[in-house]
C-alpha cells in the first residue's frame, strides 16, 4: 500500500483527483505555482513550484511513495531520476515525453498501427505557410 501520494500539477483534473481520493482516505498532495490554482483551493496539502523546473520537481517528488501528473507539461527528466531512485511514477517519464510532443505521439500511433486522424508534421513555419 502506498501512504503517501504527490501529483504534479493543481489545475482541474488535480482538483478531481483530490476529491475523488479524499473519499478513500488517501494522502495525496499538490505542487502548482499558486495556492489559487483549482487543486490548491481545496486540498490542504498544496506545496508551491513550477513543475517544469527540474530542482522543483525533484525536490517534491523525492517526498512521496507514488508520483504523478494532472498536466502533461511536466519536467520529465526529474521524474525520470525519481523513478531510477525508486520511486513509483505514473505515467512512466518516457510515455509522458512521448505525449508532451504531438508529432512523436501521431508518429508512435502509426508507427504501431494504432487509429488516429491524419496529420502532417512540419520543420518550420514557412513549410507549413507553402
Amino acid at each position: 500500500m502506498y501512504s503517501k501520494i504527490g501529483i504534479l500539477g493543481g489545475g482541474q483534473l488535480g482538483k478531481m483527483l483530490c476529491q475523488a481520493g479524499s473519499r478513500l482516505g488517501l494522502d495525496i498532495t499538490l505542487m502548482d505555482k499558486s495556492v489559487q490554482s483549482p487543486g490548491g483551493t481545496i486540498n490542504p496539502n498544496f506545496i508551491e513550484g513550477d513543475i517544469t523546473d527540474y530542482q522543483d520537481a525533484l525536490r517534491f517528488g523525492q517526498d512521496y511513495d507514488v508520483i504523478t501528473i494532472e498536466i502533461e507539461k511536466v519536467n520529465t527528466e526529474a521524474l525520470k531520476e525519481l523513478e531510477n531512485s525508486g520511486k513509483h511514477v505514473y505515467p512512466q517519464p518516457n510515455l509522458i515525453s512521448l505525449i508532451q510532443d504531438k508529432g512523436k505521439q501521431k508518429a508512435f500511433y502509426e508507427e504501431n498501427a494504432l487509429p488516429s486522424s491524419r496529420y502532417k508534421n512540419y520543420d518550420s513555419i514557412p513549410a507549413l505557410l507553402q
